[in-house]
């Protein structure tokens, strides 16, 4: 019995093993040598590959930054401190890459594309490498459709197209993030998606940011990429080129995307502690020599498609921070290069309350006029201009000279005009609804109104327009002209609401005629 027993048992092992066949799995192994700061320096590798995605036993992943005979230098991406030394590192022979698609909407994310709202996680059908070469010259189409911001002073004066890259800079607290958020909430009605990347921001600030989104109602077409301050440089560098290749996908399908990069000092200041770090040579202000480039690469992927090519956009809205109003300092006049046009907010105007306070002067959008709608340019087209003008103005006043019947009138209306401008934070507009109010301003309705009502006589200028010229309101939207009758039909009947705001007038008796 015990035979037949040892017949079946090895009989059976024997099948088995007869229809085993065993595979040889060939890995390239290195060691850590040495780790710390969100850098690890590795041993071993004989033909690993530029920017080539490593592995490490405890399960944090790497990208490989210098490539040496004897050394490699890795991007930690995630917790360096658990790493240690001796520890075995995998190659991946693959690029860092991310999910992308519709699955990704809504969602808060990491630079990795992993989910970081606690809602589960993201099926994605398809991931598509953080770096990616930009379109050529030949796919690209002009930028002649406006991305409307529900700003005034930025749809009026200093307009974005869709597919531009515009810069806001200005030192710290002028409401920088202010400015690309609600160009984010504004686009509830017009079918862009929007991603909102924050680079090496607070935990409170990020969450702040997200509930506007939410309460907003543009959560669910937006994405938030999130490296914050206390993740690792190398998170905080590639987030922007994941935002980019999230933005990218939707654009090759032929969708119109507008991402905030929030900011791009962080991210500068990020990759110069990395190549501190991986002993690179150090330049101007102690930033690496291609600290232009890795910006450059990143926002010249952002254009508008031909049609052939999938018809999509990308809108860019980086955001830098001077110091001092130091416009001309060196990272600020690298991303004014690249960029096409900036939008300046100065530290003197928002003391002064003047929010948003943008310096019109300063700024300039130098394709988006080609986009702006016909009815802005007919309102609006010597506003920059004129708007300078009055500041000029106004400065000179200050020392109290004798001014002339014209000089008194240009600063009464600047003051109006600069009234008109102003707007409080996650106020929207649409476009007719500016177009009254800078009608209003320009056509001189305001001029005898005390400027502590403007914001009054605005709103009343703007609904009278909407309730007896609905007709006009809804071409001016639609994108129409602005003709002659129009005007005249708008500044009556808005004149006629205005009434009630201006001061009783004396005649030469005394008695008071309204």
């Amino acid at each position: 019995m015990l035979e037949r027993f040892s017949e079946d048992l090895f009989g059976r092992m024997d099948e088995v093993l007869a229809g085993t066949r065993p595979a040889v799995k060939i890995a390239e192994v290195a060691r850590v040598l040495n780790v710390g700061n969100g850098i690890a320096e590795l041993a071993g590798f004989t033909d690993l590959r530029a920017d080539e995605l490593v592995t490490f036993t405890s399960g944090e992943m790497g990208i490989a930054s210098n490539l040496g005979e004897e050394r490699t230098g890795v991007i930690v991406l995630g917790d360096a401190s658990r790493i240690r030394p001796g520890e075995k590192v995998r190659r991946t022979r693959r690029v860092v890459d991310v999910p992308v698609g519709d699955a990704m909407v809504g969602r808060v994310v990491d630079a990795l594309g992993r989910p970081i709202d606690e809602r589960g996680p993201i099926r994605a059908d398809q991931r598509m490498p953080i770096e990616r070469p930009a379109a050529p010259i030949i796919h690209r189409a002009p930028v002649d459709q406006p991305l409307p911001t529900g700003i005034k002073a930025i749809d009026a004066a200093i307009p974005i197209g869709r597919g531009q890259r515009e810069l806001i800079l200005g030192d710290r607290q002028t409401g920088k993030t202010a400015i690309g958020v609600d160009a984010i909430l504004n686009q509830r009605d017009t079918g862009v998606l929007s991603i909102y990347c924050a680079i090496g921001q607070r935990a409170s600030a990020v969450a702040r940011v997200v509930q506007s989104l939410m309460d907003g109602g543009a959560l669910d077409r937006s994405i938030v990429v999130v490296a914050g301050g206390e993740d690792a440089p190398g998170l905080q560098f590639i987030a922007p080129y994941a935002a980019t290749t999230m933005a990218e996908a939707f654009m090759a399908a032929g969708r119109d995307v507008l991402i905030v990069y929030d900011d791009l000092t962080r991210h500068a200041r990020a990759y110069r502690e990395l190549s501190l770090l991986l002993r690179r040579p150090p330049g101007r202000e102690a930033y690496p020599g291609d600290i232009f480039y890795i910006h450059s690469r990143l926002l010249e992927r952002s254009t508008r498609l031909k049609d052939e090519y999938g018809g999509g956009s990308l809108t860019a809205l980086p955001v830098i921070e001077t110091q001092a109003q130091n416009i001309s300092a060196y990272i600020p006049t690298n991303l004014i290069s690249i960029t096409d046009g900036q939008v300046y907010l100065s530290p003197e105007l928002f003391e002064k309350g003047h929010l948003p306070a943008i310096d019109i002067g300063a700024s300039v959008s130098r394709v988006g006029g080609k986009a702006q709608l016909p009815a802005y340019r007919a309102v609006a087209g010597d506003l920059r201009l004129s708007y300078s003008q009055f500041e000029e103005l106004e400065s000179f006043a200050r020392f109290g000279t004798q001014l002339d019947e014209d000089t008194r009138a240009r600063l009464t209306r600047g003051r109006r005009v600069r009234a008109v401008l102003m707007q409080a934070e996650r106020e929207h507009l649409g476009v007719a609804e500016q177009i009254a109010g800078l009608l209003a301003a320009t056509e001189g309705l305001f001029d005898e109104i005390p400027v502590d009502r403007i914001r009054q006589a605005e709103q009343a200028a703007r609904k009278a327009a909407q309730r007896h010229c609905p007709e006009i309101c809804a071409r001016i939207e639609r994108g129409g002209d602005l003709e002659e009758a129009d005007r005249e039909a708008l500044v009556t009947e808005m004149d006629t609401a205005l009434v009630a705001f201006r001061p009783a007038r004396q005649d030469e008796d005394g008695d008071g005629d309204a």
